[in-house]
Protein backbone atom coordinates (compact mmCIF):
# COMPACT_ATOMS: atom_id res chain seq x y z
CA UNK A 1 0.00 0.00 0.00
CA UNK A 2 3.06 2.15 1.24
CA UNK A 3 4.06 1.68 -2.77
CA UNK A 4 1.08 2.76 -4.37
CA UNK A 5 0.98 5.66 -2.12
CA UNK A 6 4.16 6.85 -3.04
CA UNK A 7 3.22 6.02 -7.21
CA UNK A 8 0.48 7.93 -6.58
CA UNK A 9 2.23 10.86 -5.12
CA UNK A 10 5.20 10.99 -7.74
CA UNK A 11 2.56 10.36 -10.79
CA UNK A 12 0.53 13.72 -9.11
CA UNK A 13 3.51 15.76 -9.04
CA UNK A 14 4.70 14.84 -12.65
CA UNK A 15 1.03 15.82 -13.79
CA UNK A 16 0.79 18.94 -11.72
CA UNK A 17 4.71 19.99 -12.26
CA UNK A 18 5.43 23.19 -14.60
CA UNK A 19 7.99 22.56 -17.62
CA UNK A 20 11.75 23.40 -16.33
CA UNK A 21 12.29 24.64 -19.44
CA UNK A 22 9.13 26.63 -20.48
CA UNK A 23 9.14 30.41 -20.34
CA UNK A 24 6.85 32.80 -17.22
CA UNK A 25 4.59 35.10 -18.89
CA UNK A 26 1.89 36.70 -17.22
CA UNK A 27 -1.16 37.99 -18.02
CA UNK A 28 -4.67 37.19 -20.21
CA UNK A 29 -4.33 33.58 -21.53
CA UNK A 30 -7.49 33.32 -23.32
CA UNK A 31 -10.53 34.90 -24.24
CA UNK A 32 -13.18 36.68 -22.64
CA UNK A 33 -16.34 34.53 -21.69
CA UNK A 34 -19.40 33.93 -19.99
CA UNK A 35 -20.06 34.77 -17.76
CA UNK A 36 -18.95 38.17 -16.56
CA UNK A 37 -16.07 38.44 -19.19
CA UNK A 38 -14.75 35.08 -17.40
CA UNK A 39 -11.09 35.25 -18.97
CA UNK A 40 -8.32 32.47 -17.43
CA UNK A 41 -4.78 34.77 -16.51
CA UNK A 42 -1.51 33.85 -15.18
CA UNK A 43 0.03 35.71 -12.43
CA UNK A 44 3.25 35.84 -10.32
CA UNK A 45 3.64 33.45 -7.49
CA UNK A 46 6.96 33.72 -5.02
CA UNK A 47 8.30 30.56 -7.56
CA UNK A 48 10.12 32.58 -10.17
CA UNK A 49 9.91 29.34 -12.73
CA UNK A 50 5.64 28.87 -12.20
CA UNK A 51 2.75 31.45 -13.19
CA UNK A 52 -0.16 30.91 -10.94
CA UNK A 53 -3.53 30.55 -12.60
CA UNK A 54 -5.90 32.69 -12.13
CA UNK A 55 -9.44 33.65 -12.90
CA UNK A 56 -10.32 37.14 -13.77
CA UNK A 57 -14.24 38.35 -13.88
CA UNK A 58 -14.95 42.52 -14.80
CA UNK A 59 -18.08 44.60 -15.91
CA UNK A 60 -18.67 45.59 -19.13
CA UNK A 61 -16.49 48.65 -19.78
CA UNK A 62 -12.75 50.01 -19.87
CA UNK A 63 -12.42 50.52 -16.65
CA UNK A 64 -10.69 51.05 -14.60
CA UNK A 65 -12.15 49.25 -11.72
CA UNK A 66 -11.55 48.53 -8.35
CA UNK A 67 -9.77 45.17 -7.83
CA UNK A 68 -11.21 42.22 -5.55
CA UNK A 69 -8.66 39.72 -5.12
CA UNK A 70 -10.50 36.04 -3.35
CA UNK A 71 -8.13 33.93 -1.83
CA UNK A 72 -9.19 31.12 -1.14
CA UNK A 73 -8.80 27.68 1.23
CA UNK A 74 -6.47 25.09 1.57
CA UNK A 75 -5.65 21.70 2.99
CA UNK A 76 -3.00 19.72 4.29
CA UNK A 77 -3.62 16.55 2.37
CA UNK A 78 -1.28 16.69 -0.57
CA UNK A 79 -3.36 14.28 -2.71
CA UNK A 80 -6.68 16.70 -2.28
CA UNK A 81 -4.29 19.80 -2.88
CA UNK A 82 -3.19 18.35 -6.17
CA UNK A 83 -6.84 17.37 -7.39
CA UNK A 84 -8.12 20.73 -6.27
CA UNK A 85 -9.83 22.46 -9.19
CA UNK A 86 -9.64 25.67 -10.38
CA UNK A 87 -11.25 27.85 -7.39
CA UNK A 88 -13.62 30.51 -8.99
CA UNK A 89 -16.19 31.33 -6.40
CA UNK A 90 -18.51 32.55 -9.40
CA UNK A 91 -22.04 33.91 -7.08
CA UNK A 92 -19.49 36.06 -5.16
CA UNK A 93 -17.64 36.86 -8.11
CA UNK A 94 -21.08 37.97 -9.99
CA UNK A 95 -21.52 39.76 -6.81
CA UNK A 96 -18.83 41.88 -6.81
CA UNK A 97 -18.86 42.73 -10.22
CA UNK A 98 -22.29 43.79 -10.19
CA UNK A 99 -20.68 46.56 -7.79
CA UNK A 100 -18.48 47.74 -10.46
CA UNK A 101 -15.51 45.51 -9.09
CA UNK A 102 -13.02 43.61 -11.17
CA UNK A 103 -12.00 40.23 -9.48
CA UNK A 104 -9.59 37.76 -9.93
CA UNK A 105 -9.23 34.45 -8.17
CA UNK A 106 -5.98 33.20 -8.14
CA UNK A 107 -4.57 28.96 -7.33
CA UNK A 108 -1.56 29.50 -5.19
CA UNK A 109 1.37 27.19 -5.40
CA UNK A 110 0.85 23.46 -4.93
CA UNK A 111 -2.90 23.92 -5.58
CA UNK A 112 -4.73 21.81 -9.05
CA UNK A 113 -2.86 22.85 -12.30
CA UNK A 114 -1.02 25.69 -10.48
CA UNK A 115 1.58 22.92 -9.07
CA UNK A 116 4.82 23.50 -7.58
CA UNK A 117 5.63 23.52 -4.08
CA UNK A 118 3.33 23.93 -1.15
CA UNK A 119 4.86 26.77 0.69
CA UNK A 120 2.23 28.03 2.97
CA UNK A 121 2.74 24.43 4.78
CA UNK A 122 2.02 24.53 8.50
CA UNK A 123 3.36 21.60 9.82
CA UNK A 124 1.89 19.26 12.03
CA UNK A 125 0.15 20.14 15.37
CA UNK A 126 3.31 19.64 17.56
CA UNK A 127 5.53 22.25 15.33
CA UNK A 128 2.53 23.94 13.89
CA UNK A 129 3.78 27.59 12.44
CA UNK A 130 0.34 29.42 11.69
CA UNK A 131 2.51 32.83 11.45
CA UNK A 132 4.82 31.44 9.18
CA UNK A 133 2.29 30.08 6.93
CA UNK A 134 -0.21 33.28 7.11
CA UNK A 135 2.82 35.37 5.39
CA UNK A 136 3.24 32.68 2.55
CA UNK A 137 -0.09 32.96 2.15
CA UNK A 138 -0.47 36.89 1.88
CA UNK A 139 2.43 37.13 0.14
CA UNK A 140 0.73 35.30 -2.67
CA UNK A 141 -2.26 36.92 -2.47
CA UNK A 142 0.17 40.71 -2.71
CA UNK A 143 1.88 38.91 -5.88
CA UNK A 144 -1.02 38.70 -7.90
CA UNK A 145 -2.83 42.14 -6.45
CA UNK A 146 0.22 44.25 -7.24
CA UNK A 147 0.34 43.00 -10.82
CA UNK A 148 -3.17 43.67 -11.74
CA UNK A 149 -3.18 47.04 -10.19
CA UNK A 150 -0.49 47.74 -12.84
CA UNK A 151 -3.01 47.16 -15.74
CA UNK A 152 -4.72 49.70 -17.27
CA UNK A 153 -7.79 48.77 -16.59
CA UNK A 154 -7.75 48.52 -12.84
CA UNK A 155 -7.63 51.28 -10.21
CA UNK A 156 -4.56 51.61 -8.41
CA UNK A 157 -5.82 51.76 -5.52
CA UNK A 158 -9.12 50.84 -2.80
CA UNK A 159 -8.53 46.95 -3.81
CA UNK A 160 -10.40 44.49 -1.52
CA UNK A 161 -9.63 40.93 -0.46
CA UNK A 162 -11.94 38.34 0.47
CA UNK A 163 -10.46 35.25 2.30
CA UNK A 164 -11.85 32.24 2.85
CA UNK A 165 -10.80 29.80 5.30
CA UNK A 166 -7.11 28.99 5.23
CA UNK A 167 -7.15 32.16 2.02
CA UNK A 168 -8.63 33.97 4.94
CA UNK A 169 -5.67 33.15 7.27
CA UNK A 170 -3.15 34.67 4.86
CA UNK A 171 -5.82 37.63 4.61
CA UNK A 172 -5.47 38.76 7.86
CA UNK A 173 -1.64 38.35 7.49
CA UNK A 174 -1.57 40.57 4.55
CA UNK A 175 -3.57 43.74 6.78
CA UNK A 176 -0.03 45.41 7.67
CA UNK A 177 -0.22 46.19 4.02
CA UNK A 178 -0.58 49.85 2.59
CA UNK A 179 -4.43 51.00 3.48
CA UNK A 180 -4.52 53.02 -0.01
CA UNK A 181 -3.56 49.80 -1.97
CA UNK A 182 -5.93 47.96 0.21
CA UNK A 183 -8.94 49.91 1.82
CA UNK A 184 -10.70 46.47 3.20
CA UNK A 185 -10.31 42.60 4.10
CA UNK A 186 -13.29 40.86 4.57
CA UNK A 187 -12.96 37.10 6.17
CA UNK A 188 -14.84 34.13 6.35
CA UNK A 189 -13.99 31.42 8.72
CA UNK A 190 -10.35 32.36 9.02
CA UNK A 191 -7.88 29.61 10.18
CA UNK A 192 -5.69 27.15 9.82
CA UNK A 193 -6.00 23.23 10.94
CA UNK A 194 -9.64 23.08 10.95
CA UNK A 195 -10.96 19.47 10.99
CA UNK A 196 -8.01 18.17 12.59
CA UNK A 197 -7.81 14.69 11.71
CA UNK A 198 -10.90 14.89 9.65
CA UNK A 199 -12.72 15.68 13.47
CA UNK A 200 -15.72 18.21 13.02
CA UNK A 201 -15.14 20.77 15.74
CA UNK A 202 -11.31 20.05 16.74
CA UNK A 203 -8.48 22.62 15.42
CA UNK A 204 -4.83 21.64 15.57
CA UNK A 205 -2.99 23.40 18.33
CA UNK A 206 -5.32 26.36 19.05
CA UNK A 207 -2.93 28.49 21.30
CA UNK A 208 -0.63 28.50 18.54
CA UNK A 209 -3.53 29.72 16.25
CA UNK A 210 -4.48 32.74 18.58
CA UNK A 211 -0.77 33.57 19.43
CA UNK A 212 -0.86 33.75 15.58
CA UNK A 213 -3.60 35.88 15.31
CA UNK A 214 -2.29 38.18 17.91
CA UNK A 215 1.21 38.62 16.11
CA UNK A 216 -0.97 39.87 12.67
CA UNK A 217 -2.50 42.01 14.95
CA UNK A 218 0.22 44.06 15.83
CA UNK A 219 1.02 45.02 12.25
CA UNK A 220 -2.19 45.44 10.99
CA UNK A 221 -2.95 48.72 9.21
CA UNK A 222 -6.23 47.99 7.35
CA UNK A 223 -9.34 47.38 9.24
CA UNK A 224 -10.72 43.69 8.55
CA UNK A 225 -14.49 42.07 8.96
CA UNK A 226 -14.55 38.35 10.17
CA UNK A 227 -18.01 36.44 9.08
CA UNK A 228 -18.43 32.66 10.31
CA UNK A 229 -22.05 30.68 9.64
CA UNK A 230 -23.47 29.52 12.57
CA UNK A 231 -23.05 25.57 11.53
CA UNK A 232 -18.84 26.20 10.25
CA UNK A 233 -17.77 22.70 12.33
CA UNK A 234 -14.23 23.92 10.89
CA UNK A 235 -13.96 26.88 12.81
CA UNK A 236 -17.03 27.04 15.41
CA UNK A 237 -18.37 30.70 15.93
CA UNK A 238 -16.95 30.89 19.47
CA UNK A 239 -13.49 29.93 18.65
CA UNK A 240 -13.28 32.19 15.23
CA UNK A 241 -14.67 35.32 17.91
CA UNK A 242 -11.45 34.32 20.08
CA UNK A 243 -9.16 34.89 17.01
CA UNK A 244 -10.95 37.95 16.04
CA UNK A 245 -10.67 38.93 19.86
CA UNK A 246 -6.45 37.91 19.67
CA UNK A 247 -6.57 39.84 16.62
CA UNK A 248 -7.86 43.03 18.27
CA UNK A 249 -5.73 42.43 20.95
CA UNK A 250 -3.00 43.00 19.21
CA UNK A 251 -3.78 45.79 17.81
CA UNK A 252 -5.35 44.96 14.33
CA UNK A 253 -9.39 46.09 13.59
CA UNK A 254 -11.78 43.05 13.58
CA UNK A 255 -15.41 43.34 13.33
CA UNK A 256 -16.76 39.84 14.19
CA UNK A 257 -19.80 38.92 12.99
CA UNK A 258 -21.91 35.51 13.24
CA UNK A 259 -23.89 34.27 9.93
CA UNK A 260 -26.88 32.13 9.90
CA UNK A 261 -26.46 28.90 9.12
CA UNK A 262 -26.10 27.56 5.29
CA UNK A 263 -26.59 24.56 3.87
CA UNK A 264 -25.24 21.04 5.65
CA UNK A 265 -21.61 22.70 6.64
CA UNK A 266 -21.17 26.56 7.06
CA UNK A 267 -17.76 26.48 6.03
CA UNK A 268 -18.44 26.74 2.69
CA UNK A 269 -20.95 28.78 2.36
CA UNK A 270 -19.25 31.40 0.51
CA UNK A 271 -18.64 29.01 -2.57
CA UNK A 272 -22.34 29.29 -2.54
CA UNK A 273 -25.19 31.55 -4.44
CA UNK A 274 -26.98 30.79 -1.14
CA UNK A 275 -24.37 31.47 1.01
CA UNK A 276 -23.63 34.53 -0.56
CA UNK A 277 -27.41 35.81 -0.10
CA UNK A 278 -26.92 35.50 3.25
CA UNK A 279 -23.79 37.27 3.32
CA UNK A 280 -24.56 39.79 0.78
CA UNK A 281 -25.54 42.79 3.81
CA UNK A 282 -22.61 42.57 6.02
CA UNK A 283 -20.30 42.03 2.81
CA UNK A 284 -22.10 45.49 1.71
CA UNK A 285 -21.63 46.99 5.21
CA UNK A 286 -18.02 45.51 5.48
CA UNK A 287 -16.73 46.38 1.63
CA UNK A 288 -18.73 50.19 2.42
CA UNK A 289 -20.10 49.08 -1.48
CA UNK A 290 -22.22 50.81 -3.85
CA UNK A 291 -25.40 49.58 -5.12
CA UNK A 292 -25.59 46.86 -8.24
CA UNK A 293 -25.72 48.01 -11.34
CA UNK A 294 -27.47 46.01 -14.03
CA UNK A 295 -25.18 43.21 -15.55
CA UNK A 296 -25.70 39.70 -17.79
CA UNK A 297 -26.97 37.22 -15.85
CA UNK A 298 -24.39 33.91 -16.02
Amino acid sequence: MRLLATLALLLLSLLTAQPLCAQVTFGASGAESEPFRRQEWRVPSPDTDIAARALLFRPAGAGPFRLAVIAHASTQNVLRRAQMPQPEYRALAAFLVARGFAVLVPERLGHGATGGRYVEDQGGCDEADYARAGRATAEEISLALDYLQKQDFIRKDAAVVIGHSAGGWGALALANADPKQISAITVFAPGRGGHANDEPNKVCAPPTLLAAAAEFGKAARIPVTSLVAANDSYFVPAFSKELADAFRHGGGKDDFRMLPAVGSEGHWMIETEAGVQAASNELARALNLPKPVATRKP
